[in-house]
């Protein structure tokens, strides 16, 4: 397991100014107007949901263009209100400070049984994956769930630490293991496949609202990965050109229609996957939706 998150550190940081921030408002403001005091430190903590409402905006006025279901709007407001509380419970408490709460599982009782490596996305650190690897863990299942590092960089570069992973779960286990990817994590996975050349061996290629075709949202990002990502920007067109001379293994893509990070929804499809529609479901809650990890759960059994 890594031993420090880069990634941890920045949302250590942000979480905590941003506390500091409300709580010095709330500080400054009481003694002459409570209610101006109450409703700026709340504005302060809101602004990720307001952004994320903007972001559920962007998805709808798009999705009209799109094959995938248009998202109606009590859906759009349901995946809003659950992703808020994704939201925290994810990038202000599990990715800053407990990242390493749940160990990789690599026991000498997991030989013989399918492993997992497990891939986050853009902005995320294996802190994401607690809830999986516990039950990978639970399961009896060898798993890793890697850091992608450094957060800003070329998705390339990402390549190296997928190998190590791929390589120490195979060694253990004797089998070749799943790759379950969420977002960024499924093109990584797909970088280091065409790397990998014939020196490794994947059972299945699981992703979770991955920009495979890239996103509308990347436009507005300036670091080398997030330009990497732009809607059919020319590294995901080199990606699948690449993919025609040594074709991925089997794969299955669960993608949605009110994915507010990944969209138009059908950018998260590969023409040749099992590509599985999970109507309603943002980006983050995609990866933790009852018929995503159950069916991940089969795909599993069967390899």
């Amino acid at each position: 397991m890594p031993s420090r998150s880069s990634l941890a550190r920045l949302l250590q940081v942000a979480c905590l100014s941003q506390l500091a921030l409300a709580l010095a408002w709330l500080a400054w403001r009481w003694p002459v107007a409570p209610l101006q005091a109450v409703a700026g430190a709340a504005a302060i903590l809101l602004v990720a949901p307001a952004a994320l409402a903007l972001e559920f905006f962007i998805v709808s006025r798009l999705a009209r263009s799109d094959p995938a279901p248009v998202p109606t709007v009590p859906q759009l407001l349901r995946a809003w209100a659950a992703e808020t509380g994704h939201l925290f419970r994810t990038f202000y408490w599990r990715q800053p400070f407990r990242w390493r709460e749940v160990p990789d599982h690599l026991e000498a009782a997991c030989a013989g049984r399918t492993g997992v490596v497990l891939v986050h996305g853009f902005m995320c650190n294996r802190g994401f994956w607690n809830a999986w690897l516990r039950d990978l863990r639970a399961r009896g299942h060898a798993c890793i769930a890697v850091n992608l590092e450094p957060v800003y960089g070329s998705i390339t570069g990402y390549v190296a630490t997928i190998d190590e992973a791929v390589a120490r779960v195979a060694r253990l286990t004797g089998r070749p293991p799943v790759l379950v990817c969420h977002s960024m994590g499924g093109l990584a996975a797909r970088a280091w496949w065409r790397s990998a050349g014939a020196t490794r061996q994947v059972a299945h290629l699981v992703t979770i609202g991955s920009p495979h075709g890239g996103t509308w949202l990347a436009r507005l990002s300036r670091r080398t990965n997030g330009r990497q990502m732009q809607l059919q920007g020319q590294w995901v067109r080199q990606l699948a050109l690449d993919e025609q001379s040594r074709p991925l293994p089997p794969t299955t893509c669960w993608y949605s229609n009110c994915d507010n990070v990944v969209f138009p929804a059908s950018t998260a499809t590969l023409p040749q996957a099992d590509n599985r529609f999970v109507g309603g479901q943002a980006h983050v809650e995609l990866a933790f939706h009852p018929e995503v990890r159950e069916g991940f759960a089969q795909l599993l059994a069967d390899s």
